[in-house]
C-alpha cells in the first residue's frame, strides 16, 4: 500500500475520476515539475531500497531519487488510480560509443489507455516533461526534441533518442514485464560502486515545460531554448540554497555536521575536476 493521497498533495494533482490521457499527462508533468531527480543520499552515505512504498514515502517527504526510486514510485501511483503499467527492463547509453540496449541499469514504464501505448518515463532527469504516445517519430518538448523508434539493441523492444543537448545518447527498453525486485542487484552498484556516475557526481535536476535545471558537483546550468547558462556555486550557502529553492529538496533531517561534511566533499571533487581540466 502507497500513500496515495500523500503523493497526490506532493504533486498538487486531484485524484483523476478515471484514467486518460489528460490525467496521464497532468500527473506526469507535475513528477517531473515537483520531484527532483537527484542522488543525495548516496553521498550522505544513507543506503535506499526501491520498494514503492519506500520511494512514495520519500517523495511525500520531500525528497527524490533516481529512476528505480522514481519511476517505481509513479508506477505504483499511477496503477493505484487504475492506470494499466508494465514495468520494462531499460538502459541509458551515456555516450554513442558506450554500449545500447535494455543493460537493467534503468526502469522504464509504459500504460495503455485503450487502443494507445505510451511512454512513461520520470526517471530521466532531463528527459521527457510529458509521456510520448509509443509510435516511431519526433516529439518536441520546451528545448528538446526526442525520437522514438524501434529498437534493433533490445528485440520488439523500444528506443527513445535524446537531443543533442541531453545528458545522455538514448534509452533502450525491452518488450517484456518485469517487477521492481529484479533491480535490486543494479541499484545495489549504482549506489555502492566507485565506477557510478552517482557515487562519483552529485547531482539534482528538475524538468519544465521550457527546460531543465542541472546541478552537477558545484556546476549549476539552466538548459532552455535561449542556450545553456552555467554557474559556479561557490558557497556552502549558495549551494544548499539552490537544494532546497531551486530544486525543491527538503534537507530537515540532514543535520549541520552532514551539512558542512557533504559541502567538503563536493567541493573538494569540483576542485579536482577543475584542475584535471574538466574531464
Amino acid at each position: 500500500m502507497i500513500d496515495v493521497d500523500g503523493y497526490l498533495a506532493v504533486l498538487g494533482v486531484a485524484r483523476p475520476s478515471a484514467p486518460s490521457a489528460g490525467a496521464l499527462h497532468a500527473l506526469h508533468r507535475a513528477q517531473v515539475e515537483r520531484v527532483a531527480y537527484e542522488c543525495l543520499d548516496i553521498h550522505l552515505g544513507r543506503p535506499t531500497g526501491i520498494g514503492a512504498d519506500e520511494s512514495v514515502a520519500r517523495i511525500v517527504r520531500g525528497r527524490g531519487g533516481y529512476c528505480f526510486h522514481l519511476n517505481g514510485a509513479f508506477g505504483a501511483l499511477l496503477s493505484a488510480l487504475g492506470f494499466d503499467v508494465t514495468r520494462h527492463r531499460a538502459g541509458v547509453q551515456s555516450t554513442a560509443d558506450a554500449p545500447a540496449g535494455a543493460t537493467g541499469n534503468h526502469l522504464a514504464l509504459t500504460v495503455r489507455l485503450g487502443d494507445e501505448r505510451w511512454l512513461v518515463d520520470t526517471g530521466l532527469g532531463d528527459g521527457l516533461h510529458e509521456p510520448l504516445p509509443l509510435r516511431e517519430g519526433s516529439h518536441i518538448q520546451g528545448p528538446f526534441t526526442y525520437g522514438l523508434t524501434h529498437s534493433v539493441a533490445a528485440p520488439g523492444g523500444w528506443r527513445l533518442i535524446h537531443d543533442p543537448r541531453g545528458s545522455f545518447t538514448a534509452m533502450d527498453f525491452a518488450p517484456d514485464p518485469v517487477d521492481l525486485p529484479s533491480f535490486t542487484a543494479e541499484h545495489a552498484r549504482l549506489s555502492t560502486s566507485p565506477d557510478s556516475g552517482f557515487v562519483r557526481v552529485l547531482t539534482a535536476q528538475r524538468r519544465d515545460a521550457k527546460g531543465v535545471d542541472v546541478l552537477r558537483g558545484c556546476v549549476l546550468r539552466r538548459i532552455d531554448e535561449a542556450g545553456t547558462a552555467e554557474q559556479i556555486l561557490q558557497t556552502a550557502d549558495e549551494w544548499y540554497a539552490a537544494l532546497t529553492g531551486l530544486f525543491g529538496l527538503d534537507l530537515g533531517d540532514v543535520d549541520a555536521a552532514e551539512r558542512t561534511r557533504l559541502w567538503h566533499k563536493v567541493r573538494a571533487a569540483h576542485e579536482e575536476w577543475e584542475a584535471g581540466g574538466r574531464a
